[in-house]
């Protein structure tokens, strides 16, 4: 994973992102898995599994109601998550392949599922996901799906000290299964600017296929739409649909 975003980069993210302005996306989802863990599962606190951490900033939230193991593949962001969480148990893997030889009660994807290009590394993670939760456990996972996915720019800004950040994201839908996201950084240090840009590959599939992996798999599912989260980044009158697919496992199913 050699993205700029990630690695070198990764020093940004708390500077656009500080772990306070995950509150609101964090207590959203907090709220959806608690009303099916009290339906489901009496043991507290709840183990929780997140995929695709990052830089912990979602983490620095849902660290205070679970029992918490983050993964991500990116060394970058990871050093980043376990100094803001020191608390927090973070494991360098790729969600597609990994395997702790544990079970939890809750299975999270609330960011980075997006990066499965492709259908084979979809089924991948999602069953990968699947293999490390309980029977009965809780799985969540964000994405857009393709029938509400449009083109779309973003703008993003944070400072610290002399350091100043600004960065635009476009969208824009390259074929029938992926979109690509395009970033340039504008990043200025004691008056001196640094500009970096890359392209970013991403999935995009219809809900129909979502809910057939589900069913694949196992999970009985409910969708919940949020649409607002990015309104404040985007720069024309568009829209940014965003869709949570939340559930149980009905059975345990073992891995290949």
């Amino acid at each position: 994973m050699k993205w700029k975003a990630y690695n070198e980069l990764a020093w940004t993210d708390t500077i656009l992102a500080p772990p306070g302005t995950y509150q609101e996306e964090a207590t959203f989802y907090i709220q959806i898995l608690n009303k099916i863990l009290r339906n489901n599962i009496n043991k507290y606190p709840a183990t929780m599994l997140h995929l695709g951490c990052g830089a912990g900033g979602h983490d620095y939230h849902f660290k205070k109601y679970f029992q918490l193991t983050g993964v991500d593949i990116s060394e970058g962001m990871l050093k980043i998550a376990r100094e803001t969480n020191p608390e927090v148990e973070y494991i360098s893997g790729d969600m597609r392949t990994f395997n702790l030889n544990r079970k939890f009660d809750v299975v999270i994807i609330p960011d980075s599922i997006m990066y499965m290009a492709n259908i084979a590394d979809l089924k991948k993670a999602i069953s990968k996901a699947v293999h490390h939760l309980k029977s009965g456990g809780v799985f969540l996972v964000t994405t857009h799906i393709k029938e509400d996915f449009q083109n779309n720019n973003f703008a993003y800004s944070g400072e610290q000290g002399d350091t100043h950040i600004t960065v635009f994201e476009n969208n824009h839908i390259v074929s029938n299964s992926t979109y690509e996201a395009t970033m340039v950084y504008l990043i200025r240090q004691k008056d001196k600017l640094h500009i970096y840009n890359e392209i970013h590959t991403l999935g995009l599939f219809s809900n129909d296929f979502w809910l057939n992996i589900f069913r694949e798999n196992d999970l009985t599912i409910n969708q919940t739409d949020m649409n607002h989260l990015y309104d404040k980044y985007l720069l024309e009158d568009d829209r940014y649909k965003l869709k949570i697919f939340s559930g149980i496992l009905k059975s345990q199913i073992g891995d290949d």
